[in-house]
């Protein structure tokens, strides 16, 4: 149960001017229990922070320091590249009560798998087990106290919540699972800086991860059942957002009833999951653009029944849901405040 609370956490964000590190920023600057009081960058040391983050503006006078000067604080957030956080884990072990990551040094739990996605060797294999993996929708329970929180994937994060209510109640059958995201560049592996400097990164469509795709591994350890899993990712000309289609069966004699019946039996409570499924309209389908800042996820589905495939839709803003976001939900399940503080944003229509 949430309480509420005038309780303050000092926070630090290392890695602040990439986009993760820099949305975490924007959403801490307006959580009432949340006080940022250092930023770091190798890079823009010295550099306002709104020099890097223009949103930001009137917002915050913090400037970027050097990881060399970071201090101690409750919080500390690592928004570092992958394989970086886990190789100095000691020193921030050393400055703050609680770690939150936002790459993907501790999602996986098995070092082996880790070796064979990141080609390379866990740093702190010993250390998996004390991550809690950040999906609020399906680790809330362990979330409660928890001090290392290993936040979820964000291409991972759209495939595991459009399936896991079916894979969990036996809605589809033990088949492949095909699953195309359609991603904008801030996903597809542009920085901040590499967007500003190059804007084409943002403007292309193309097919970046046909497969292989190191998020695979990340939503099969979540999800019951280990059915195949294929993952193809496409870049899109947007920078926010994921549009996540799965190809999935279902037994003879299921009809979208019984899908419909999975997502509300076990999504009926979530504050950040919205079913669309609207029969007519220019809404019928999930859609990234209104999601734009917010933390939703927005989930749909449609059946051809003469086949038995259903066609699952799940969009998300993969810097808040997919990850800033779902990062900050993990801290309030965590410290007890209500799940949604810092994160009541509606989006925008028109988008």
């Amino acid at each position: 149960m949430s309480r509420p609370s005038s309780e303050q956490l000092t926070v630090a964000i290392v890695g602040g001017s990439g986009y993760a590190g820099g949305e975490f920023l924007r959403l801490a600057l307006g959580h009432p229990n949340l006080n940022v009081t250092q930023v770091t960058s190798e890079r823009s040391a010295g550099t306002p922070v709104s020099m890097v983050h223009p949103n930001l503006r009137g917002r915050t006078t913090l400037k970027f320091r050097k990881l060399a000067e970071l201090e101690e604080a409750d919080v500390i957030v690592l928004a570092l590249p992958h394989n970086s956080a886990a190789k100095r884990l000691a020193e921030f072990e050393g400055k703050g009560r609680i770690l939150i990551d936002l790459s993907a040094d501790f999602r996986l739990k098995d070092p082996e798998v880790y070796q064979k996605v990141y080609g390379e060797p866990h740093p702190a294999p010993e250390k998996l087990a004390e991550w809690v993996y950040g999906n609020p929708e399906i680790h809330r329970e362990e979330l409660v106290g928890a001090t290392r929180i290993a936040c979820a994937g964000c291409f991972a994060t759209s495939v595991i919540l459009a399936l896991y209510p079916l894979l969990k109640l036996g809605v589809l059958l033990p088949k492949d699972i095909i699953a195309t995201g359609l991603v904008g560049s801030s996903a597809a592996g542009a920085s901040a800086s590499e967007s500003s400097h190059h804007p084409e990164r943002a403007g292309s469509l193309r097919v970046y991860k046909p497969v292989g795709h190191r998020h695979t591994a990340e939503a099969q350890q979540e999800l019951p059942g280990h059915f195949p899993l294929h993952l193809t990712a496409i870049s899109t000309p947007r920078v926010r957002g994921i549009l996540t289609t799965a190809q999935a069966w279902i037994p003879d004699g299921y009809s979208d009833r019984d899908v419909w019946s999975a997502y509300r039996e076990v999504y009926a409570a979530e504050p950040f999951i919205r079913i669309v499924k609207v029969a007519k309209g220019i809404h019928r389908y999930p859609d990234p653009m209104l999601l734009d800042g917010t933390n939703y996820c927005d989930i749909g589905f449609e059946m051809d029944q003469d086949t038995g495939r259903v066609v699952l839709m799940s969009a998300i803003d993969n810097l808040v849901k997919g990850t800033a976001g779902h990062a900050v939900q993990s801290l309030n399940i965590a410290q007890g405040w209500e799940e949604t503080t810092g994160l009541e944003f509606a989006g925008l229509h028109p988008a």
